[in-house]
């Protein structure tokens, strides 16, 4: 009985490794329009004081549907946002930060 459980498990573990590597070479052969898609934008950001505030701002700027990443820069003051301009805009992510008490803005490339 045990052994046919643990041939059972190793059948089952060979499959589902078989689905993730088929799975990680769907996300390979995206077309290369999807990534060109993507915008970057600077922000400058208000009220950081302390290494929490960053942790804070990169939260609520990443939980606006569309952006794909973000980095902020505490010493620097600035955090810069990827995005699809499809689904969302630097307005609302600025706003985002802004509703997290952190007020942010554009600033020009």
């Amino acid at each position: 009985m045990k052994k046919t459980l643990l041939i059972g498990l190793a059948a089952l573990a060979m499959a589902g490794g078989g689905v993730a590597l088929a799975l990680g070479g769907a996300a390979r052969d995206r077309p290369a329009g999807v990534a060109a898609a993507q915008k970057q934008t600077t922000f400058a950001i208000e009220n950081m004081t302390c290494a929490a505030c960053p942790i804070t701002v990169r939260k609520a700027m990443e939980g606006v549907a569309g952006v794909s990443a973000v980095s902020v820069d505490f010493a620097a003051k600035t955090a810069r946002a990827s995005y699809d301009p499809q689904r969302t805009s630097a307005a609302r992510i600025a706003a985002a930060s802004t509703g997290a008490g952190y007020p942010a803005h554009a600033v020009p490339n």
